[in-house]
């Protein structure tokens, strides 16, 4: 693949040279404007030329935003900046997405990107959610010496979003945008489909004859039963399932039925429906936007509503000015809480799912599972979120070279949430008896095949959160010769941030469907509830200077000198000794960094017209992560549940506390940055070189139990981050009707853990879930987010070692099997425009990272995986390339394997070995290769010509096609279990749907 890489960019930069070269020597007549003379606003609101810019950051506007249509703006990031990972961690009806930068500084604390909106520190969460068309640009600063004004807060890189300003018209501009979509489910798991619904040793009264060594059972949720094959069950017409609420029965041929498990899905219709306004004079400007979002999920009743009023106005008042931007978003959705992925993937391939609609639970499929319409009717999650932000900027020109400024912003978010479940099987109203079937289901209930009764339940969660930011900086602003310019901000800076939360609940609802609390039998005890509330605040002084050297050379220094709440230390005084104040270290970051542009320093080098630009810059800089909540450091008791004895409760020692010396994870950061622009800029080339060295990892360290505690978290290790970034862009083609412009990039880093304290060499940061002996680990020598496991023990040429039982030897200690970062990331965008039309895509491919896949580990134990049915089942199972050593330890002789698992050559050893050890024993078989390749949009857009337009009220229109993950490729190992980028823990969540693709329509019309 590297190869092939390598090969592709050389033929495209050569070719497109000669093509570029070839046509401006036949003139090219087309201006452009040069970006690098574009003003972009970074750390601070502090705006600045590209060319002074000291870090790596790339500036993305609002047309190559929202190409797509994609109502989540951070997901629309993805794929269009080098080192910018964005993951979908969540294909749910309000789907979620985490940034990060450049890899993981943290191995603790939280590793995503700072997002900060109209200068002011904001949330991931309201960025996901604004109005496409509110998103003026997006400047993502991977460099650390763009981020280090915000302390710790900016550790991990941060993306700047900047709204829209209104126009300086004073005439009204409206804009109406609009778009629909289709969802539909994509890459579902492959499974076998040579055997059906059965079990091994289970002669019902349904069937009792064997077929191949084991039995049909019309109720079963495996796919251990007779091959479809076999001559005397295939094809032949079945019951299949419980009987129905009518007292009908299903019946199927037994036979496959291709992507059965896919027709639970439906097609979700995702709108949006906006309206702006514009307007303005020469001293004034003000944007109103309103904007709705609707997603009727693939799943019926999974629903989200979402209203958006966005604001942004500003008025010059002689040397004052001032500049609002208010957002208020009500939000609600309604989605299914049950495990319901987990429960459809046990469904045998003869199944026709969508017979089981109306069926309720006693009418599943089978009687081993939980009917997943059922959950989707019976066990729901509704939650009302309503956010408001608000940004306050305002300055005052004392004189020319001096100013004063301040922005503030307050933001509040509310959030009710209200979890409920139905009860099944607990009265004999919802447990009815099967009559009139003439079959053996007569006179029995759905709990006679094994179930047991669900009880009814309901929870309400109430959280409400208030966040301050405000930065007031005096600036000053001289050219102390005509050559030199002196820039200076001089600031103070305070965060604080309170959130309460609380809980109520219980079980047992006295009248069925009526979910509130005072309907609750049997209330949660207070102590098993999440009910409390946190304060954190910090306060820093920062100063920030820019030299400018006759607008070739640029010099950039910060200096941050920050105090937080969360590292109070309250000591605890000794026997005998008074209380002690408290104490507050504060903690200093910097930055040092400067910028070169060859091209404007000596004039000679863009002679010929082959180099047109060159800037050369780097930095060092210093910055650091708290990592710990408040009052993490404070001495806090621990409320046992059965301490001392009985009922009675009492508070313990915490046995796990925090270091009354921790001090910050302190982030050192190197860079080196290179841009060049050759043909006017017809091919451009953007490349970085960094290093991160990170002291004072906070993570558990192990003590002497003597000690009476188990774990101390504390400052205990190190690690360091290597990576670099190349970004090429060419346009093959440049004229007054067609234009071209292609992208590639490649970006690569390396994180290690360099030292852990007290010998470790591991440090536990997760185990992976479904009994999967396996975790996330950062290891010594290895990534931080090591996957570490059990695994096959194998002789020299790598054959799996079985005992004498032909069962596989399997390590005694945990193995390293992988890691969630990726080698490397391509990406590729294109867009070509001929006349009004333009066509765009975007595409990325990930390679050298896995993931751990529950939904692999359920579909072995139901018998529904590819490599369950490539062999006959009624002759056991040999392990494939296996061997058996017939020598001794010392002296090993290995030979190959015919032993068949558990020395049982028939169908029953076969579902022995796969519903014991092969699932419960070896990790390795489920750590899944992570690679992928992804074409993440394509979109057509077609412009009314101006001409047309000219006699109506219209200034301008435009319509559009797009899809969203249209084409989606995994490695050959990975048979649709999930997607890799949606483990963010130690293990990939069976409860995670599949991967979904949206086609849609769009238009836009301005007026």
């Amino acid at each position: 693949m590297k190869k092939l890489t390598t090969s592709v960019l050389v033929v495209v930069l050569t070719s497109s040279f000669m093509v570029v070269k070839a046509q401006n020597a036949q003139g090219d007549t087309l201006r452009t404007q040069d970006i690098r003379e574009v003003v972009v606003t970074g750390a601070l609101g502090i705006k600045k030329r590209q060319d002074a810019v000291v870090t790596s950051n790339k500036v993305i506007d609002n047309k190559e935003l929202n190409q797509a249509v994609n109502p989540n703006a951070a997901q629309a990031l993805t794929g269009k900046v080098p080192g910018l990972q964005i993951n979908t961690t969540s294909n749910s009806v309000n789907s979620q997405a985490t940034i990060t930068i450049r890899g993981a500084r943290s191995i603790s604390g939280n590793n995503q990107a700072l997002v900060v909106i109209d200068g002011a520190i904001s949330t991931l969460s309201i960025f996901q959610q604004l109005p496409p068309e509110a998103v003026e640009s997006v400047n993502v600063i991977k460099g650390q010496q763009g981020s280090a004004l915000y302390g710790e807060r900016g550790s991990n890189g941060v993306i700047v979003v900047t709204t829209k300003r209104g126009t300086k018209s004073e005439k009204i501009q409206f804009t109406l945008t609009s778009s629909i979509d289709v969802s539909s489910i994509y890459k579902t798991p492959i499974r076998q489909q040579l055997y059906g619904q059965g079990w091994v040793g289970e002669p019902t009264d349904f069937s009792s004859t064997e077929y191949g060594g084991t039995n049909w059972v019309p109720y079963e949720n495996g796919s251990w039963g007779p091959a479809y094959s076999n001559p005397d069950i295939g094809g032949q017409l079945l019951i299949a399932g419980m009987p129905q609420p009518d007292g009908r029965l299903n019946y199927t041929t037994f036979s496959p039925k291709k992507n059965n498990m896919d027709k639970f899905f439906r097609n979700g219709v995702l709108m949006q429906n906006g309206v702006s306004m514009n307007v303005g004079g020469k001293d004034s400007y003000s944007f109103l936007s309103l904007n709705r979002v609707e997603n009727d999920f693939m799943i019926e009743g999974d629903n989200l509503k979402r209203n958006t009023i966005f604001y942004k106005g500003g008025k010059q008042l002689g040397k004052f000015r001032v500049d609002a931007t208010f957002n208020f978003i009500d939000q609600n959705t309604s989605q299914t809480s049950g495990n319901l992925y987990a429960n459809l993937l046990q469904t045998p391939t003869n199944i026709n799912v969508r017979d089981y609609a109306n069926g309720g639970m006693s009418g599943h499929w089978t009687a081993f599972a939980l009917s997943p319409y059922w959950l989707r009717d019976h066990f729901r999650n509704d939650s009302n979120t309503t956010t408001f932000n608000g940004i306050v900027s305002m300055g005052y020109e004392f004189t020319k070279n001096i100013s004063l400024s301040y922005t503030g912003n307050v933001s509040t978010v509310s959030t009710v949430t209200e979890a409920h479940q139905d009860a099944f099987g607990v009265t004999e109203s919802n447990n009815l008896t099967y009559e009139g079937t003439g079959t053996a289901y007569d006179g029995t209930t759905f709990l006679d095949y094994g179930s047991t009764p669900i009880t009814s339940g309901y929870n309400k969660f109430v959280t409400k959160s208030w966040r301050y930011y405000g930065d007031l900086m005096l600036n000053f602003n001289y050219d102390l010769t005509d050559d030199l310019n002196f820039k200076l901000n001089l600031g103070n800076n305070i965060q604080d941030s309170k959130e309460e939360y609380s809980q109520v609940g219980g079980t047992n609802l006295q009248i069925p469907g009526w979910y509130n609390i005072q309907n609750v039998l049997n209330s949660t005890p207070w102590y098993s509830l999440n009910n409390g509330k946190y304060r954190k605040r910090s306060v820093a002084w920062f100063s920030n200077l820019d030299l400018g050297y006759k607008d070739y050379l640029f010099l950039n220094a910060t200096y941050r000198f920050e105090k937080s709440s969360a590292l109070s230390i309250r000591e605890t005084p000794l026997i005998g000794e008074e209380g002690k104040p408290l104490r507050n270290d504060g903690y200093s970051y910097y930055s040092v960094g400067a910028s070169f542009i060859p091209t404007k320093a000596f004039a000679n080098l863009t002679n010929g017209n082959i180099l047109s630009y060159a800037k050369v810059s780097g930095g060092f800089t210093r910055t650091g992560n708290s990592v710990i909540d408040a009052y993490a450091v404070d001495e806090v008791g621990v409320f046992p549940t059965g301490f001392p004895f009985g009922s009675l409760s009492s508070y313990i020692i915490n046995r796990n506390p925090v270091s009354q010396d921790i001090k910050p994870e302190f982030n050192n950061s190197l860079e080196a940055n290179l841009s060049l622009g050759f043909l006017k800029d017809r091919i451009t080339f953007d490349g970085s070189v960094y290093q991160t060295k990170t002291d004072g990892l906070i993570t558990n360290s192990g003590v002497s139990n003597t000690t009476g505690f188990s774990n101390v978290l504390d400052n205990a290790g190190s690690m360091r981050n290597r990576g670099f970034e190349l970004e090429l862009g060419v346009t093959p083609f440049k004229s007054k009707d067609f234009e071209w412009n292609l992208k590639g990039s490649y970006a690569t880093y390396k994180s290690v853990v360099t030292s852990l304290e007290n010998g470790a060499i591991s440090v536990p940061r997760g185990a992976s879930g479904y009994g999967i002996p396996a975790g996330l680990y950062a290891v010594l020598g290895e990534s931080a987010n090591t996957i570490m496991g059990t695994a096959y023990q194998r002789d020299p040429e790598g054959r799996i070692i079985v005992d004498d039982l032909g069962l596989p030897v399997v390590s005694s200690q945990y193995k390293v099997l992988g890691k969630l970062d990726p080698d490397y990331i391509l990406t590729f965008s294109t867009s070509i425009k001929i006349k009004n039309f333009t066509i765009s895509a975007v595409a990325d491919y990930r390679t050298g990272n896995s993931f751990v896949s529950e939904a692999k580990n359920l579909m072995s134990y139901v018998g529904t995986l590819e490599k369950e049915a490539d062999f006959d089942r009624s002759k056991g199972y040999v392990i494939p390339n296996s061997v058996q050593n017939t020598g001794t330890a010392a002296n090993p002789v290995y030979v190959t394997n015919t032993t068949t698992v558990g020395d049982d050559p028939s169908y029953a050893g076969t579902v022995n070995y796969f519903t014991t050890n092969y699932g419960s024993d070896i990790a390795e078989e489920f750590v899944i290769d992570g690679t992928a390749l992804k074409v993440r949009e394509i979109a057509v857009n077609y412009s009314i010509p101006r001409s047309i337009l000219a006699n109506t009220f219209v200034n301008s229109m435009s319509i559009g096609v797009y899809a969203r993950n249209p084409f989606v490729i995994y490695a050959k190992d990975n048979r649709n279990f999930g997607d890799p980028e949606m483990q963010t823990g130690a293990s990939l969540a069976v409860s995670q749907y599949p991967t979904a693709r949206n086609f849609g329509f769009n238009f836009n019309i301005t007026f």
